[in-house]
């Protein structure tokens, strides 16, 4: 028997599904690169400035606070979506293309981190500033649960080990929980900025602790 010939209606390989180590590689290269442009916030301290370098180096405190913020909360995207992504043994296209969205948020980060620490003790513009960060956080925040509902509600089928649909919406629920006081920050940027930052700052450390980090079935790594 001969093998059947490539024609006209020969079947074409599905091109809207991706592995998840492609996924993941490409995700680590955007969050790795938006984390190292943090550190370009922190300018080093002209020479030939009035001042001791000590006060120059305090000076810049905003820029400190911003970018622990910042670092702290791009580090636990990046571990919580592992752990997501680990879930799955294939992604298709609605998965791809939230994952995109994801990461346009995160791209954006450096520039609202420079913003807020640029504006944040300024006599103009520190509120506004201090709204486009924290918005940045909450839109973010907004499209980690997107995929991660997509993953566990939408695509079940594509989870490499089956979850229970009470345990898959218990993680959902948990991961949700940094939604509202990102809102709380983002309305209270009109009346302190400071305000705004510190919450964004006390939400990052929370996500820190062991009790914020992600848990649940993944695939095996062997």
């Amino acid at each position: 028997m001969r093998p059947p010939q490539a024609g006209p209606h020969a079947a074409l390989p599905n091109t809207t599904s991706m592995s998840t180590n492609r996924l993941e590689a490409f995700s680590d290269g955007v969050l790795a690169v938006a984390i190292t442009l943090l550190v370009l916030n922190i300018a080093v301290p002209a020479v030939d400035a009035p001042g001791a370098l000590a006060h120059k180096l305090a000076h810049q405190w905003p820029a400190y606070a911003a970018y622990i913020t910042s670092f702290l909360t791009i580090g636990i995207i990046w571990f919580n979506h592992h752990v997501m992504i680990s879930r799955l043994r294939d992604a298709d296209h609605s998965i791809l293309m939230l994952n995109l969205v994801l990461l346009m948020t995160i791209a954006v980060l450096p520039f609202a981190t420079s913003l807020v620490a640029t504006y944040l003790r300024a006599s103009h513009g520190d509120h506004l500033a201090a709204a486009v960060y924290s918005g940045s956080f909450l839109a973010m925040s907004i499209a980690f649960i997107a995929l991660h509902r997509m993953i566990l509600l939408g695509r079940p089928h594509l989870l490499a080990v089956e979850m229970p649909e009470e345990l898959r919406r218990r993680i959902l629920r948990r991961n949700a929980t940094g939604i509202g006081p990102y809102v709380i920050a983002t309305a209270l940027a009109p009346v302190s900025a400071y305000a705004t930052v510190g919450i964004c700052l006390a939400i990052a450390v929370f996500y820190a602790l062991p009790t914020g980090i992600e848990e649940g079935p993944q695939r095996s790594s062997m």
